[in-house]
């Protein structure tokens, strides 16, 4: 069996020091990686939720709405449901590309320093 990638070295990598975990957290880089992921998450997820709640109360308490026949045998409850699943992977997609764009190249620098020890 092949594979592509070399076997671990055999040097310990120098594990930063708990001081230098704390200096990173405290700093403005790793403040603003935090801010850019959690602008980004904390309002989604909200707004999900909330869409979520109002699907579940429509059908607990509008059957009659959600009862509603848009075409042939596809009523109002059908569409809803499956808009749930189409949001759920639009915004795993939405964050994928927030993430790659946003995030990976900060917390990349931010790892990369503590590595390095630079």
């Amino acid at each position: 069996m092949a594979t592509e990638t070399p076997p671990p070295s055999k040097t310990s990598a120098q594990l930063p020091s708990t001081e230098e975990f704390v200096a990173v957290q405290e700093s403005a880089e790793f403040a603003e990686l935090r801010r850019s992921y959690r602008s980004f998450a904390f309002p989604l997820t909200v707004a999900f939720i909330a869409w979520y709640l109002l699907y579940v109360l429509l059908s607990n308490y509008a059957g009659d709405f959600m009862g509603t026949k848009l075409f042939g045998n596809i009523n109002v409850a059908f569409v809803l449901g499956v808009a749930q699943f189409v949001t759920t992977f639009l915004i795993a997609w939405w964050y994928s590309r927030h993430a790659a764009a946003k995030l990976d190249p900060k917390a990349d620098a931010i790892k990369s320093r503590m590595e390095g020890g630079a």
